[in-house]
């Protein structure tokens, strides 16, 4: 087990967004999250992450257990060490090149010796195909290869774990065929994964395991192909009659 998360609670301003959600991620999987919009499909991932900070609630990662509301900064920031977010809206600092971009995450957050950073950056553009618009700045890309600089800095950071807040969300619909063939090839490669998506046939094809969410519960987990196939909650089922019909 890589990652266990049990009683997940989180409330804005009074309303009861996520009401209890647990979920247990082994090394390789890829967890698609699945839901209608307001499920509270973001406020989890962002929670897992620390971006939000949950009202109660457990994380184990790699055996080390954290209470998710009183943990400090420190153990925080050691955590997120061992992971990366790709956000929908890329992040991306519009002054700074590609090269740049990525770099930045290890020379100032990691200290990595600049000349490394360098190497290592190319490295993972390579593996999302953006070696050659390393001097490029955002504004001269599109928005598929903006989130996949954004993916290649989540992957120079040698992360153990990948959260991906529907990444393909502000994408032109040709554009989204490129970033989910980066996250495919990912997958094959053996990253773990945690996915907040709406694309279904990523969800059916690339991930092993779905969460569906509504409400801010947890109404099925299933392995991928079974959620798809025979899923056990007419819920579930509703919700994929709409996307057929859609």
């Amino acid at each position: 087990m890589m990652l266990d998360i049990r009683g997940v609670k989180k409330s804005f301003e009074g309303l009861e967004v996520l009401k209890g959600i647990d979920l247990t991620v082994e090394k390789g999987d890829v967890v698609a999250i699945l839901g209608p919009s307001g499920s509270g499909k973001t406020t989890f991932l962002r929670c897992v992450n620390f971006l939000e900070r949950a009202d109660s609630g457990t994380l184990t990662f790699d055996g080390e257990t954290v209470d998710m509301h009183t943990v400090k900064k420190r153990d925080i920031a050691r955590l997120r060490k061992k992971t990366a977010f790709v956000f929908q809206n890329y992040n991306l600092f519009l002054n700074k090149t590609v090269l740049q971009n990525v770099t930045l995450g290890l020379t100032a957050g990691s200290g990595v010796p600049r000349q490394q950073a360098r190497d290592i950056a190319v490295k993972a553009l390579m593996r999302v195909g953006m070696e050659q618009k390393l001097d490029s700045y955002p504004s001269q890309l599109s928005g598929g290869q903006q989130q996949r600089v954004a993916i290649a800095r989540g992957l120079a950071l040698d992360p153990e774990i990948i959260y991906f807040d529907e990444p393909t969300s502000a994408l032109d619909p040709e554009l989204i065929g490129e970033v989910l063939g980066v996250m495919r090839q990912l997958a094959d490669e053996g990253m773990t994964m945690l996915v907040v998506t709406h694309e279904m046939e990523f969800a059916k094809n690339v991930s092993n395991k779905v969460l569906f969410m509504e409400g801010g519960y947890v109404v099925e987990a299933a392995p991928s192909r079974a959620f798809f196939e025979h899923p056990q909650e007419e819920r579930s089922r509703a919700f994929l009659r709409a996307i057929r019909h859609e």
